[in-house]
């Protein structure tokens, strides 16, 4: 170990509850501060990313009385959606606003948590160093990764919760904890090794494993009867195996994986020197936090995408194992960490602020189109990987699958041959030309753009927009198609 928890000094219990009252009341202001600093880029535009288009449109649609998995679709879990679907029903679902004031908070949580484990272990000086550390490495990605209030963000306080429990032998709350980073995003239970590891590394006994697996797998099964065990379990688990496929993409998912991994490099650069340098010391380091460390990385590894956000599921290991190797080097080690990420942060908080909004603009062009040509109650079909439009348009989207991705499995980045009609989820073709039959969309907009899901290669989309629908303009390279009765 790199050091072992400080002896607690001899104190009056009522001096140490002012110590700690006094500690604490200096640390949160300050990380709270320091949490919206980091933040601020992420104020500044209408969305980041499609995810966070995707989960809007979502939750609008949950509001309006949909049945997730049902009325709308997604590989994920539900307590994001559920999120959205709480911040839109107590601040409206006109911005999204209220969803990155959550993400601030998720952040400031996660940072607090981590320097009370730091506190604990090391001492006062390593908490305030460990929440820190994260909060100004927190923003280490594409702004586009780090700035969006999406899956990512809000599984690192439950992560953060879970080995916090477990620090502290909470077995029934740690499992908890897993269970809400699962029901986040599914990664997020990966969280399970390293508490598992800590109830046997302190010989818990039967009894604490029963609680732990008691808070892990309740929610859970909470979560699938609410929304439907069959949709739950085939969403979240069984029906994207296409999507975890590597064949096919190599090269484009290799360089994704270099160039975020560089630039995450970056980000750490305050951090990861300490890490080497403590370890050619010791040899070395806290077996939890490798642990977590090493877990981290084999869930932003699966399903060999490698996108930026999937990494900040690396960062409260990285600044605890940072902290923890801070303490047996000599104190202007700590002052040039935090200094080199106080620079770092603030190069990417300017990428941030000054970041091109290419993507949303041509959104924003597709989204005014979409409310000029049809009315309020018109229901739309954009076909490509821009969700959003449906929201920024306020438009009801013809299909459950909100984007072309689900139904060919282009949605994992993928770029080669495994691409197409016969790749998307099972069972979604059937329905989907169920829902053209049933209710036509007054308006298709083709927004694939010469990419490899273009209607030239999806024969179901082809025949339907050849036999009841005819384009009538184009919009940023989109191509927009009216029901051919429409145009007699």
């Amino acid at each position: 170990m790199l050091a072992g928890p400080l002896a607690p000094a001899r104190s009056l219990p009522g001096s140490r509850r002012l110590g700690r009252r006094a500690y604490w009341g200096r640390l949160v202001p300050a990380l709270a501060l320091l949490a919206c600093a980091t933040r601020v880029p992420s104020f500044l535009r209408p969305l980041w990313n499609p995810d966070e288009g995707f989960l809007a449109v979502q939750a609008r649609l949950l509001a309006d009385g949909g049945d997730l998995y049902e009325t709308v679709v997604d590989r994920k879990p539900p307590l994001l959606p559920w999120l959205y679907q709480g911040a839109f029903a107590v601040f409206g679902s006109g911005s999204l606003t209220p969803v990155r004031v959550l993400a601030v908070v998720a952040q400031l949580l996660t940072a607090l948590l981590l320097a009370s484990l730091a506190r604990r272990r090391w001492g006062a000086r390593a908490g305030r160093t460990a929440g820190t550390l994260y909060l100004l490495a927190s923003v280490g990605l594409n702004p586009e990764d780090a700035q969006a209030a999406t899956f990512e963000v809000f599984i690192l306080p439950c992560t953060a919760a879970a080995m916090w429990c477990a620090d502290r032998r909470r077995w029934g709350a740690a499992g908890a904890a897993v269970a809400c980073a699962f029901l986040v995003k599914q990664t997020g239970g990966a969280v399970l090794v390293p508490v598992l590891w800590l109830l046997y590394r302190d010989g818990a006994g039967p009894a604490a494993a029963l609680r732990t697996a008691a808070g892990t797998t309740l929610p859970v099964l909470g979560a699938a009867l609410l929304t439907g065990p069959a949709g739950f379990l085939f969403w979240t688990v069984t029906g994207s195996g296409s999507y975890a496929s590597f064949t096919g993409s190599g090269p484009h998912v290799l360089t994704r994986a270099a160039v975020n991994t560089a630039i995450l490099a970056v980000a750490c650069a305050g951090l990861i020197p300490p890490v080497v340098r403590a370890l050619r010391l010791t040899r070395t380091g806290p077996a939890d936090l490798w642990l977590w460390l090493g877990t981290s990385v084999v869930a932003v590894s699966a399903g060999f995408h490698f996108f930026g956000h999937y990494y900040l599921q690396l960062l409260p290991p990285i600044a605890l194992l940072a902290t923890a190797a801070l303490q047996v080097l000599p104190r202007e080690r700590l002052v040039t960490a935090v200094l080199t990420s106080a620079c770092c942060c603030a190069l990417f908080l300017s990428w941030g602020a000054l970041a091109p909004r290419s993507d949303l603009t041509h959104a924003q062009r597709l989204a005014d189109t979409v409310a000029r040509r049809t009315a309020p109650g018109d229901r739309v079909l954009v076909w490509g990987i821009h969700p959003e439009v449906y929201w920024l348009a306020h438009r009801e989207p013809a299909s459950r699958y909100l984007t072309a991705g689900l139904l060919t499995n282009y949605s994992g980045g993928r770029d080669g041959p495994r691409v197409g009609e016969r790749y998307g989820v099972e069972g979604t073709w059937p329905v989907f030309r169920e829902e053209m039959a049933a209710r036509p969309p007054a308006l298709i907009v083709d927004d694939s753009r010469g990419r490899p899901y273009r209607p030239e290669r999806v024969p179901s989309l082809r025949r339907l927009l050849a036999e009841r629908y005819v384009a009538v303009g184009e919009v940023a390279g989109a191509v927009l198609y009216v029901p051919a009765r429409a145009q007699g």
